[in-house]
């Protein structure tokens, strides 16, 4: 999937509070997807770090991407599971976003995604579980 592809997917399939994320591609392949969420200080909350909400819904993402690349092609699935780990705040920067498709089934993809601050260090982790649903 090239670039245009990846955007016209992520307009056609994301809710609009996503998709006010404005999560671009950096790089897919069929291995993996990374994109960039840009900083906004509308990200933070009253703690003044980056919210939890928006890192879950970027690692989601994200992996509808590279899952949609390994397929070569946006599917219909479902996020069966997603399990984070916040190891850092994010106060300030953009992050990097990758997700990985570490085995797809039949029926279920298992992935992992990292989440990079602006400095390189992973932020957080995330591992998923989605359902093909054709």
């Amino acid at each position: 999937m090239d670039e245009k592809e990846i955007i016209e997917l992520l307009d056609r399939i994301l809710a609009p509070w996503v998709r006010a994320l404005t999560l671009t591609p950096v790089k897919v392949d069929e291995e993996s997807a990374t994109l960039r969420l840009p900083f906004s200080g509308g990200l933070r909350h009253a703690g003044g770090v980056i919210c939890g909400q928006v890192f879950m819904a970027a690692a989601d993402t994200a992996m509808i991407v590279a899952i949609s690349a390994a397929l070569g092609g946006f599917k219909p699935m479902s996020t069966v599971s997603l399990n984070i780990n916040f190891m850092r705040a994010v106060r300030k920067g953009d992050v990097m976003i990758t997700a990985r498709v570490l085995r797809m089934g039949r029926n279920l993809v298992f992935g992992e995604v990292g989440l990079f601050d602006e400095t390189g260090n992973m932020a957080v982790h995330a591992t998923t579980t989605y359902a093909l649903l054709d």
